[in-house]
Order: C-alpha cells, then sequence, then structure tokens
C-alpha cells in the first residue's frame, strides 16, 4: 500500500510523557490500525481518558479504544498470566475485546522473574534501582542465556509440558542466577523477602502461574507465524514503546538506573528493516516538563510547587518499588534536543528516496499555561517551536493540553 503509513512513539524523557494520548491520537486517523508493542512489558502504564472514560493501558495498546489490534514484537515481555484482568477491566469498561496478535517468537515473563525481580530490589534496600517489579530484566537475562518460553510454547504445548518446562528452568537456572546476585537459601532482610524466597521453592506457585498463563493465552492471544505479511496488510502501523528515551538499556548517563530494553527507534528500526518497510514519521513525545518515577539521577529536579503544578497524577501514585514521581525542568535547548538528534540516526533512508518526518509532540501545556519550562527560559510553546535549532530537527508539533485535544502545527 503506497499510502501506509509507519509511525513511532516515543518518550522523549524517563516514560510518562503522554505516549498514551499519542498513540490514541494516531489510532483515531484511521480504523484500519495495528500497534506494536516493541519493549518492556506489563510495567507500562499509559493512560487514554475518552469521552468521560479513563483506562491504564499496560499491555494493550492505548489504541484500543479506537478498536486497534495490538501486536506483540519478538523484542516484547507479555506477562500473560496478568493479561487476564487488564482485558476483562477494559471490557467492562468500554464494550470493546480488542485482538492481541504476537510473533511466534516473543518471549513471556515467567512467575520467578518477577520473584527475584522483587528480591533484588528489596536486597538494595534504600539503592534501589527504581524496577516495577514486573520482572522484565530478569526475563530478558533468562532468554539470554538460553531458557527462553515463547508465546508460541505457551500456546502449543499442553499444561503438564509447561510446567515442567518451568521446573527444569528453576533447577537448572534460578539458583544460579540468585548465587550470581548474592542472595543465597536462607536470605532475608524483611518477612516480605522471606515470603517471596519460600515461594521461589514451591511447586504449587508454578501450576498456578501456568495455569493462567495457558487460559488467557488460548482466550486472548493469536499466534502471527509471518509477521511480514501480517504488518502488510494492515494501512496504518504505529510502534507504541514503552517507558522514555532516557532509560534506554543503552544509555550509559543514567545506568544503572535504566531498563532492561531499547526504548528509542532501535527496534522499530529493526523490525522494519527485516521487513522492507519503512518509517513514515517518529513521534517524540515530552510534557512541557521532566518527571521521572523511579530511583537515579534526575537533572534539575524541584518540586512541582516549583514548577506552579498542583495537580495530582493519577497513573503515578506512590508504590513499593519507584516511591513518588519526581518533577524537574528541561535542559537547555541543546540539552533538549541531543537525545533526538542521537536517536533519530538509527533511521535509514527508505528505498523510495524519502525520509521520514521527525515530529515533536508536547503534552499538558494546560498546566503550564502553555509554556515549555527549561533550564534558563519559560518561553511559550508558539515561540518555541519557532527557535532555528528546534526547527532543525522537528518537521512538524503536536500540542496538547488536558484529555484529548491535539492541534497540529507544521512551521
Amino acid at each position: 500500500m503506497s499510502d501506509r503509513r509507519i509511525i513511532a512513539i516515543i518518550g522523549k524523557g524517563f516514560g510518562d510523557e503522554g505516549k498514551g494520548l499519542a498513540t490514541d491520537h494516531f489510532c483515531r486517523q484511521d480504523s484500519d490500525t495495528i500497534v506494536i508493542k516493541h519493549n518492556g512489558g506489563a510495567q507500562a502504564g499509559h493512560t487514554v481518558e475518552p469521552e468521560g472514560k479513563r483506562f491504564v493501558f499496560h499491555q494493550l495498546s492505548a489504541g484500543s479504544f479506537c478498536g486497534a489490534d495490538t501486536f506483540w514484537a519478538d523484542s516484547y515481555y507479555p506477562d500473560l498470566y496478568k493479561l487476564g484482568e487488564e482485558m476483562e477491566e477494559f471490557r467492562m469498561l468500554s464494550g470493546i475485546c480488542p485482538g492481541i496478535f504476537s510473533d511466534k517468537k516473543t518471549a513471556v515473563t515467567l512467575i520467578d522473574d518477577i520473584l527475584i525481580n522483587m528480591l533484588l530490589e528489596l536486597s538494595r534496600g534504600d539503592r534501589r534501582h527504581g524496577s516495577c517489579g514486573m520482572g522484565i530484566n530478569e526475563c530478558d537475562l533468562r532468554t539470554g542465556a538460553g531458557f527462553k518460553v515463547s508465546v508460541k510454547d505457551v500456546l502449543c504445548k499442553d499444561e503438564d509440558a509447561l510446567v515442567k518446562d518451568v521446573l527444569r528452568i528453576r533447577k537448572e537456572y534460578k539458583q544460579k542466577r540468585l548465587e550470581e546476585a548474592g542472595i543465597t537459601e536462607g536470605y532475608s532482610n524483611s518477612t516480605e523477602s522471606a515470603e517471596l524466597y519460600e515461594m521461589l521453592s514451591s511447586e504449587s506457585v508454578v501450576t498456578n502461574f501456568v495455569d493462567g498463563m495457558k487460559r488467557n493465552a488460548e482466550k486472548y492471544v493469536t499466534l502471527c507465524e509471518d509477521t511480514g505479511t501480517f504488518l502488510n496488510g494492515r494501512n496504518q502501523v504505529i510502534f507504541e514503546s514503552g517507558q522514555g528515551l532516557l532509560l534506554d538499556s543503552e544509555n550509559t548517563e543514567y545506568a544503572p538506573h535504566v531498563t532492561a530494553s531499547r526504548t528509542g527507534l532501535y527496534n522499530p528500526c529493526r523490525i522494519l528493516s527485516e521487513y522492507g518497510l519503512d518509517l513514515t514519521e517518529a513521534v517524540y513525545v515530552t510534557r512541557t516538563y521532566v518527571t521521572r518515577h523511579g530511583a537515579g539521577f534526575l537533572p534539575y529536579e524541584c518540586g512541582k510547587e516549583e514548577l506552579g503544578i498542583y495537580g495530582c497524577d493519577e497513573t503515578n501514585v506512590h508504590n513499593t518499588w519507584q516511591g513518588s514521581i519526581r518533577y524537574a525542568r528541561h535542559g537547555n535547548v541543546s540539552e533538549f534536543l541531543r537525545p533526538v538528534r542521537e536517536d533519530t540516526e538509527y533511521i535509514p533512508d527508505s528505498g523510495n528516496g524519502g525520509k521520514a518526518a521527525i515530529s515533536l509532540f508536547v503534552t499538558h501545556l494546560n498546566e503550564t499555561a502553555g509554556r515549555m519550562l527549561m533550564k534558563d527560559m519559560e518561553p511559550e510553546i508558539g515561540d518555541f517551536i519557532k527557535l532555528d535549532d528546534v526547527n532543525e530537527v522537528f518537521d512538524r508539533f503536536y500540542l496538547s493540553g488536558a484529555k484529548r485535544d491535539v492541534t497540529i502545527n507544521i512551521p
């Protein structure tokens, strides 16, 4: 299809920028849309609020209110056990049960990944990495070590065989991983950690997890044996990234407080190249200020009251694993643009001689009276997007205040 649009939505900061709003906006432009989840897993929390409703999406795409189906790429780590709860809650709210398709190579998160993740964070005390406790990094490490369980395995093997597989992985991999992390038998620095360690030895925990995982996969997920043909059959393809560009696994500036996955254009460009497709537009999403939910360095950090922001963030509430959401100003213009300049280097020249558009999607303008809050200035958004350096990087701008209002500005 010559008029196919392929869009990558990237969080420009540390996450929580408004990627759900951006995904919903583009899905409303074309009813024949597939949304690709390509990094992370169930830790995502993308909020969409259409027509008085509100839902926080984790493994379903944020385009689900529009009827857009979800596709799990081979670099995504779904938690099939949690999927059923999310799907049922969304169906009750919207009356929609969106389709979920998965690449046959996609690996799944197991219960031991989650338990080990939680144990590690508890063992770090006040030096936690800021993990969500969802097992994404542990799933990545286990899969890389050769102990992969795929969506195809879950769908094609019977339940008894899956239980044996998971128990074998527990026997051959779990103890080595715990010792590598400095957690030995009998370890406990709290009642909670003792309970987690005990669960890592319980066969019934594995049996229950596999039962839920198998049931949800069979009920909600369709295996895609030919990803290239599947994507080529859609009029619009959207990559919905999880977390933010500054948390990319290759970002040494913020290590070790980063995620285990590639959060920018690396995965979308890799996948498109594999199937002979070209990116149409890369959309970088940012609030008018910066937030970070979790541990790690946050340049220009300040209290939200110093930014003039007094509302409550309903999605990013305080939790055991990440603490409270934090706030900051953007750096100067050069600092603001640098991550985008570096990330767009992954975009190859398209086969038809065109070049993907680079866009900036600014959210939360209603909270700052239409101003960008930066280290050395607070320009009106109209003045900001007219700056020469900004125009040199971005081809168009999407501007949003509260909820769903989005306007497009093309200089």
